[in-house]
């Protein structure tokens, strides 16, 4: 079934009306069944200005990368450079013989050995043994502090590929591997391991493996000054109303030092349109299979126990486990979600899903920092507006 311009016509009132309060300020969203696709542009691009918001305006898109890098991954594994059971060991020895804290706010010398090494595996689940905690006062938050992947994105951190391994194999692990899902570091691990298999920076290999084949002009690590105009400003909600995050010339204004496997892309809502369409076939437009079937499955199956999915509900949110480096439902959401859809947020103030069985896509791009791990209530309003319509 289409869409009807009933409900396409009730779906754009919904945003307006979002973009009318202010919260965001402007937003682009995209929804998509078959070749059938609609685009809407609300609001402005900045708080107080009046240039309007495009089809074509560029968003951070933050944690909406995860699954980008995981599909990078996969692919190597499709070539043989990366084994989904393998130790990660050869391609990351600073990770090797791991040490595993006794108690989560234990001293950083009360280890036990861990019981296994690290899989590849491991980390796209992010089952490794390290991520967010929720506390800053315990020695292995203290010590992770500053490393990305273990708060808000920073593309300006000074820390290299190189050295954040080095300074991770110098601690010890949250749990032992396989035992806990915890957020958001695996997706930068992940990141070295596909920059190290295939012998070059992550960045080309995203630029040059899925990007290019799949025609996203805008996804990159940086915004090009020339584009600098298409880039939206970015605002973070502060005593109950929005204040100035991040502008178009500040945190991704020049490349990376360390190009952030979970956190560091910006895009379009075409652009990411055009990912969330090979996440549906694993073709690239011009008909070459990207990824196989077997591999898009993996990616999109929950790989999580009832216990994991469980500990990890104030990230992951009702009903929702993890494939590899994306979310999948495993029961209807109460926000309208079906079972079986997979995708992800940004915290950056994006959101995506496909929903196979009913093959719709939904992106929405705002640049609204979320409050909490719990999306805006844009976000909700939309994904049941866009399954009305």
């Amino acid at each position: 079934m289409a869409f009807s311009e009933d409900g396409l016509s009730k779906l754009e009132e919904v945003l307006k009306g979002h973009v009318a309060k202010g919260s965001p300020p402007g937003l682009v969203a995209l929804v998509a069944k078959g070749v059938e696709t609609h685009v809407f542009s609300v609001g402005t691009m900045t708080l107080e200005g009046e240039a309007p918001v495009q089809r074509d305006t560029i968003f951070r898109i933050a944690s909406m990368t995860k699954p980008i890098t995981a599909v990078a991954a996969m692919m190597l594994v499709e070539e043989g450079k990366l084994t989904l059971d393998e130790p990660i060991d050869r391609l990351a020895p600073e990770l090797a013989d791991r040490r595993v804290l006794m108690r989560i706010d234990g001293p950083l010398d009360d280890t036990v050995p861990a019981k296994r090494a690290i899989t590849l595996e491991d980390v796209l689940t992010f089952r490794l043994g390290w991520g967010v905690v929720f506390s800053d006062t315990y020695p292995i938050t203290k010590a992770v502090a500053g490393l990305p992947g273990f708060g808000m994105p920073n593309p300006k951190s000074p820390i290299t590929p190189d050295q954040f391994m080095q300074r991770l194999g110098a601690l010890p692990l949250m749990a032992q591997p396989g035992v806990q899902w915890l957020y958001t570091a695996a997706s930068n691990i992940l990141g070295v391991l596909v920059s190290r298999a295939a012998g070059k920076p992550l960045d080309r290999v995203l630029s040059e493996r899925i990007f290019a084949p799949l025609g996203m002009t805008d996804t990159a690590f940086d915004i090009p000054r020339e584009k600098l105009d298409r880039f939206i400003t970015g605002y973070a909600p502060q005593d109950g109303k929005l204040t100035l995050f991040d502008p178009p010339d500040g945190m991704y204004a020049g490349a990376p030092l360390f190009p952030a496997g979970d956190s560091g892309l910006i895009s379009t809502a075409d652009d990411f349109g055009a990912f969330a369409r090979f996440m549906m076939s694993g073709l690239a437009p011009d008909g070459r299979r990207l990824l196989s079937e077997v591999s898009l499955q993996a990616m999109t199956t929950d790989h999580l126990t009832a216990a994991q999915r469980e500990g990890g509900r104030d990230i992951l949110g009702p009903g929702r486990g993890w494939g590899y480096g994306l979310g999948v439902m495993v029961e209807d959401s109460p926000y309208g979600v079906a079972r079986g859809a997979y995708g992800w947020d940004g915290g950056f103030g994006t959101s995506w899903f496909n929903d196979p069985a009913n093959g719709l896509t939904a992106i929405l791009l705002t640049q609204r920092v979320f409050d909490s791990p719990d999306p805006p209530q844009v976000h909700k309003d939309f994904w049941k507006a866009a399954y009305a319509a």
